[in-house]
């Protein structure tokens, strides 16, 4: 323990130094944190990490899962759903079923069962990878919204191959009735739990008389409790997660006061930016391990990389035919749907990108991690290292080689430079705000402009959203002038709620401009 502590407080130096490097070169810290592990693992005299495989998936994914729920914008995922859906499902079948026929027919001693096994794990696209990387170039909120969406619900999908494939492994065979109704348990029994056990934190929040740390540290163990009881029940935890977290996302601000918004939002920021940091870091700091175990078991490393890069380029090709079929499908079924993709240039570049878009990383690692050491019956699980390398040189090669490319090709061709109109968004900002003060000061008027003996503060009120500027008196702030501006905020509040529902407003503008609500009501607390 001694040795072990400081090394992972290490870790998580390590960690935010290389993100401060990666920001620096404008690349995503995912890559260099891969790489950053590879290199530090051949220190000598480090201790070796490892993760009990039973505990990899609780440890990691329902944190992550959970905040991403929270920063994806539903209403996007509902124009979309469509799309998200055979990404999230379809294309993840079709890439498993690909890997398993490559795998069975390339690769000597694997069985269709294992191949669906690699599938399942190198399968879906890495969400915290796809965000690093696109975070340095501009791509429209359609494209962004299918490839949030999709990274909420692949995992699920991935999952439950994983799991089938396991079942497969180790007994042998596979019953395809008892299968699909295991499958329709999981996919509906998950979402229901997930959203029950949601509800019931919710009516915790809004009846116990919690503050902001309090609020937070129940966001903490929410997901653990709604992934756990899932699993428990032979639901899936990931998709108990992923409803639970929508819910608890659209119900944020009737559950969690302005202070708990705020300081969630940097806990979970930093939480989660641990925790994907962490896994990376892993991923390099296996490998040379994963090394050792391929050549005991006789397999010579350039075999094992030959086999790595196979089904790497399997799983680039399968997603780049289903971007490709998934956009030539909306075109013949949904052409409504697609109103903007009509000049050739952008019909043939948005599906390169959602199809490079498919870097793997933490779901990867952890189902690969996942794996036992031994089969039921006490023999050693066929192929694991094997299996293992593999996954770690999709994800090396897929961070590397898609994630510093995908910026030069959207930076060099500018496939959507036509679509992407800053000054529509500014105006949407714009109006806004004009809408919303000329609400409040609607609102001000009709309820205090007629009371007796108006208050300093009030008349202030009524000059400044009249005169669509800010007060700088802080004097005036009485406490019957905080009542009010108290009131005014909830006011905004629900003008925006409102205003969300119309499908030409970004959500994220929302969102952004209810932070800034949140911001005045703390500031409001301490004049």
């Amino acid at each position: 323990m001694h040795t072990l502590l400081p090394f992972l407080l290490a870790m998580v130096a390590v960690i935010v130094l290389l993100n401060m490097w990666a920001a620096k070169l404008k690349i995503a810290y995912p890559i260099l944190l891969v790489i950053g592990g590879l290199f530090i693992s051949f220190i000598p005299g480090l201790p070796i990490v490892r993760i009990d495989p039973d505990l990899i998936f609780f440890i990691f994914l329902p944190p992550l899962l959970f905040q991403a729920c929270w920063t994806v914008s539903f209403k996007e995922m509902k124009k979309w759903w469509r799309m998200i859906t055979s990404y999230a499902f379809l294309v993840v079948f079709f890439t498993a079923l690909s890997v398993a026929v490559v795998a069975n027919h390339y690769i000597p001693g694997f069985s269709i069962a294992l191949g669906f096994l690699l599938g399942g794990i190198v399968s879906p696209p890495d969400a915290v990878s796809t965000g690093a990387i696109t975070k340095f170039v501009k791509i429209p909120k359609s494209t962004t919204a299918i490839l949030e969406g999709e990274s909420l619900l692949n995992d699920a999908s991935s999952l439950i191959i994983f799991r089938f494939a396991m079942v497969a492994v180790g007994t042998g065979q596979f019953v395809w009735q008892d299968a699909a109704l295991t499958f329709l348990w999981m996919v509906l029994g998950g979402a229901s739990i997930g959203l029950l056990i949601a509800w019931l934190f919710v009516q915790a929040h809004k009846k116990l008389p919690t503050d902001a740390p309090s609020d937070i540290a129940f966001t903490i163990i929410e997901p653990y409790f709604m992934y756990w009881i899932a699993e428990q029940l032979h639901a899936s935890g990931v998709l108990a997660v992923v409803s639970g977290g929508l819910y608890m996302s659209a119900k944020r601000l009737i559950f969690l006061n302005s202070a708990s918004r705020i300081r969630g939002y940097s806990v979970w920021e930093s939480f989660v930016f641990i925790l994907n940091g962490i896994v990376f870091l892993i991923i390099g700091l296996e490998l040379p391990e994963i090394v050792s175990g391929i050549r005991s078991k006789g397999i010579p490393l350039s075999t094992a990389i030959g086999y790595g890069a196979l089904i790497t380029v399997v799983l680039i090709v399968a997603r780049m035919i289903s971007a490709y079929a998934s956009m030539l499908a909306t075109l013949i079924f949904r052409p409504g749907v697609l109103p903007q993709i009509r000049t050739f240039k952008r019909m043939l570049f948005t599906p390169l990108i959602l199809g490079w878009t498919g870097m793997r990383g933490v779901v990867s690692l952890a189902a690969a991690l996942a794996i036992p050491v031994t089969l039921d019956n006490g023999n050693a699980f066929p192929h694991r290292d094997l299996i293992l390398f593999i996954t770690f040189v999709a994800i090396l090669l897929t961070l590397v080689v898609q994630g510093l490319t995908l910026p030069y090709i959207i930076n060099r061709w500018r496939p959507f430079d036509a679509f992407m109109n800053e000054e529509s968004e500014e105006a949407t900002k714009k109006e806004m705000k004009r809408g919303l003060k000329q609400h409040v000061y609607e609102h001000v008027k009709e309820k205090y402009a007629n009371e007796a003996n108006p208050h300093a503060g009030v008349q202030l009120f009524m000059k400044q959203w009249e005169e669509r500027a800010k007060a700088n008196d802080e004097d005036l702030m009485s406490a019957r002038t905080k009542e009010i501006f108290t009131e005014i905020l909830e006011v905004q509040r629900q003008y925006l709620t409102v205003l969300n529902e119309n499908p030409k407003i970004d959500e994220e503008v929302i969102r952004q401009q209810l932070y800034q609500l949140d911001l005045e009501e703390e500031r409001l607390k301490i004049i």
